[in-house]
């Protein structure tokens, strides 16, 4: 099967990227709003028994880590083989996978739960419902998934980030947009939080809690 032009994309960009990105973001979770909704998330994994969770775009894996340090047995999924490689010389103690969150290489029902935290905001709109549904396939019921993205209308182009001659499109979406995909493909949107800009943002921040449907 031919991928996607889209993702040909956005593996080149953040390939080309994968080290000034890194350092431009190596303090993990600044912003308190950002860590207490990755920390209620962690608490109902942890209520549910644990298992298995993904950081599904995990990049160069500060999340991963971060998630790790709440307590959760979790691993990274990357699209970028150069994010990968530099996740797992960071965190070594760590696993991290290359693949693609439109065709996870995870099976059915087994996820406790999964974090994308700004990895679907490459997605084309008219394929979010396919992705949905792949992380709804890999929870198992009472799974929790955790989103994080821009909200907007107009997408936000960046070409040549850090002199690197790529450019690609980060797509702003609605929450009440997203709200309603989540729960045409089985999930129960438990909790959401609209952030206003910080003073390196320019638009809100939204974050959804949840559930595959038991």
């Amino acid at each position: 099967m031919t991928e996607a032009a889209y993702l040909q994309t956005t593996r080149a960009f953040y390939d080309a990227i994968a080290v000034d990105y890194a350092e431009l973001f190596k303090d993990a979770l600044p912003k308190p709003l950002d860590r207490a909704m990755i920390a209620a998330f962690a608490e109902h994994v942890l209520a549910g028994g644990a298992g298995r969770v993904a950081d599904l775009g995990c990049g160069p894996g500060r999340v991963t880590a971060h998630l790790h340090a709440l307590g959760l047995d979790v691993f990274g999924v990357d699209l970028s083989p150069a994010m990968v490689e530099l996740a797992r010389r960071t965190q070594p103690g760590l696993r991290f996978d290359e693949g693609s969150i439109t065709d996870l290489d995870v099976q059915d029902a087994t996820l406790a739960g999964a974090v994308a935290w700004y990895s679907i905001i490459h997605t084309p709109q008219e394929r979010l419902p396919a992705v949905l549904t792949e992380f709804h396939r890999v929870l198992a019921p009472g799974g929790h998934l955790l989103l994080a993205f821009q909200v907007g209308d107009e997408p936000l182009h960046l070409d040549r980030p850090f002199g690197h001659a790529v450019s690609l499109d980060f797509r702003r979406l609605s929450p009440d947009l997203i709200s309603e995909l989540l729960r045409d493909a089985g999930f129960t949107v438990f909790a959401s939080l609209l952030r206003e800009p910080g003073e390196d943002e320019k638009v809100p921040q939204a974050y959804l809690l949840a559930r595959k449907t038991a």
